[in-house]
């Protein structure tokens, strides 16, 4: 007679008994994390590209925002980076697809790759984290006016920011709602976008999936989220360099969770992963 199962392995299982999801612990991260930085270096070439092409647009980002006299914005917009970050690793998935397969690595294959995963739901998963991106900056925008009113920013703009009541409160208020929307998108993100890029699947579909993961095993996730904003935030305070490494790193990581959470023989049909039990 079977053992009866844990909470967390039914948890994890269907309603027709499959498991299409495996539990992840703080211990797999580790094991996720190594293997990341390993593909990063089995393949620098790829990663320090695209690394660099995403530091590249955030100095032509924040460029604009002083050139237009926005300058307020450059804080929320550099942190919220992390927020379309899993889209900009899509060349990261493609390359790792291509060496699981046993593919010759090339520009064209890559490339190619990416663009088939944007012909299917991966463009409409940009498409909400993109959003997310709007609404963040809307809230910053609403809360720095909240804060100065329209006078902008002047020579006693940090002094006033760090010494007075409503300068802290304003601080607490704008990275409150920065982690709320950032923990949001996490959880419809954290294996959304490699399954999109790895399985035909609609975005609600692989959205569900995700969010299911975080439900099923908090403590790894809410480490695994951790430990992407501090790798995010300290790129940004590096001027953005910190993303050739950061970048490459966390977008084979996240291809090695998704592969570690849904098997390579897992059911391709979308119910085996938008009716599952969290208990």
């Amino acid at each position: 007679m079977p053992a009866p199962k844990t909470g967390r392995e039914e948890a994890m299982t269907n309603i027709d008994g499959r498991q299409p999801l495996n539990p992840v612990s703080v211990n797999d991260l580790v094991d996720i994390i190594a293997a990341g930085a390993r593909d990063f270096f089995n393949a620098p070439l790829y990663g320090l590209v695209f690394g660099a092409l995403f530091a590249a647009a955030g100095w032509v980002l924040i460029a604009l925002l002083l050139v237009l006299g926005l300058p307020y914005l450059a804080y929320p917009l550099a942190m919220g980076f992390a927020l379309v970050a899993p889209f900009a690793a899509a060349g990261f998935y493609a390359v790792r697809d291509h060496l699981e397969q046993g593919k010759p690595l090339s520009w064209g294959g890559v490339l190619g790759g990416v663009k088939n995963a944007i012909g299917r739901d991966l463009r409409w998963m940009a498409l909400v984290t993109g959003f997310a991106l709007v609404i963040w900056m809307d809230i910053a925008a609403f809360l720095f006016f909240a804060f100065t009113g329209f006078h902008g920013v002047g020579p006693d703009f940090l002094d006033r920011l760090l010494s007075t009541p409503s300068g802290v409160l304003f601080l607490v208020l704008g990275n409150l709602s920065g982690a709320i929307i950032a923990l949001s998108i996490f959880s419809i993100s954290a294996i959304s976008f490699p399954m999109l890029y790895d399985r035909d699947v609609d975005f609600v579909t692989a959205m569900v999936a995700s969010v299911r993961l975080v439900m099923a095993n908090p403590v790894a996730m809410c480490v695994w989220c951790a430990l992407i904003g501090v790798a995010m935030g300290l790129s940004v305070l590096s001027g953005f360099v910190g993303f050739l490494i950061v970048l490459p790193v966390i977008g084979h990581a996240t291809w090695r969770l998704y592969r570690h959470a849904v098997p390579v023989g897992a059911p391709h049909d979308e119910a085996n992963f938008t009716h599952m039990k969290v208990v």
